[in-house]
């Protein structure tokens, strides 16, 4: 997926993530949810790649699964030149000090029992990076970094506020100095009026420390403001994957188009003069995906040749690719 003279830092290969369903008292598998099913992308050095689509499509099961939190079905993921897949034991615990991950709820990511200080501090232990005095150092440090007082380090996470949470939660992403995080709906937990600090604060920190992020999120105003290329997933796979701008000026695929229709617009002559696209029915079951094309049953331009065969993810324009049988 050529982008000129970057360099790809991440790359994933028909990854596939099943998850087995068991029954019976034998716990015979009788089937597999079908997370994420077959998707391709690159991800390059010091940019935003922005990951779209709405709840239960596989977006943060894909995050999880590059991180090797889930060892997945099928397929490969290179990071920095080594297959992921491959590496066990000592030689995957090095390479997770590049990759770091930013979780979705402020609440449920910190442990209540432990300090600001033990939580930041914990990866730098790990890996045998810092010992004592250094690494409480180093924490006051990353606290100042993320915008918190050093003189918090000894609070425990009840005593913070959400948006003071994820401060934490990105301080303890940095403590490494990994070169890639992936941003599992880092905002979407927050009150509105948080959410710019922080998404301001990722930014900051990227230009910094020439970081990498793959951007997880459901807010489109948000992911077009981060982000630099924009992938949009439905039902696990990737439907359109696209540079920002050409995204929201001229989407391809039924399902973008659907999606970007719904985003409010602030000109209400503007607004209402719009198409919008309302979707029929309810997004399937990944148990039990549709034949062929995976939108389909919902798709308002569907024929007959889409139940029959998978429509292939190519590039129709130059770094515009697109999964759509009618995308000419």
């Amino acid at each position: 997926m050529s982008n000129n003279n970057a360099e790809i830092l991440l790359k994933v290969e028909d990854l596939k993530m099943h998850f087995p369903i068991y029954r019976g008292v034998f716990q015979r598998q009788v089937g597999a949810v079908r997370a994420v099913d077959g998707i391709s992308f690159d991800v390059y050095r010091g940019e935003t790649l922005g990951l779209v689509g709405e709840s239960g499509c596989g977006k943060s099961t894909t995050g999880r699964t590059i991180l090797q939190l889930y060892k997945p079905t099928d397929g490969q993921i290179h990071f920095e030149g080594a297959d992921l897949v491959t590496l066990h034991g000592e030689e995957m615990r090095r390479m997770r000090r590049k990759m770091q991950m930013i979780f979705q709820d402020p609440y449920a990511s910190l442990n209540p029992r432990m300090t600001v200080e033990q939580i930041v501090g914990e990866p730098l232990m790990v890996h045998n990076v810092a010992t004592g005095k250094e690494i409480e150092e180093r924490v006051k440090h990353l606290l100042e970094l993320v915008g918190l007082n050093p003189a918090f380090s000894t609070r425990y996470p009840h005593e913070f506020s959400g948006g003071q949470r994820q401060r934490v939660g990105v301080a303890r992403a940095l403590a490494l100095q990994p070169s890639f995080i992936i941003c599992d709906e880092p905002i979407s937990a927050l009150d509105v009026s948080i959410q710019a600090q922080v998404v301001n604060l990722l930014e900051e920190l990227q230009e910094q420390f020439n970081l990498t992020y793959l951007f997880i999120a459901h807010d489109l105003s948000m992911v077009r403001h981060i982000s630099k290329r924009v992938a949009v997933m439905y039902l696990g796979v990737i439907v359109e994957l696209t540079d920002r701008d050409e995204l929201y000026s001229s989407p391809l695929h039924p399902y973008t188009q659907a999606l970007l229709s719904a985003v409010p617009i602030p000109d209400p002559l503007l607004d209402a003069q719009r198409k919008r696209t309302i979707l029929e029915g309810d997004v399937p079951s990944p148990a039990n995906p549709p034949s062929g094309c995976r939108f389909r049953t919902r798709c308002p331009i569907a024929q007959s040749l889409c139940a029959e065969s998978r429509p292939e993810f190519r590039e129709v324009k130059p770094g515009h690719f697109v999964a759509c049988h009618l995308v000419k």
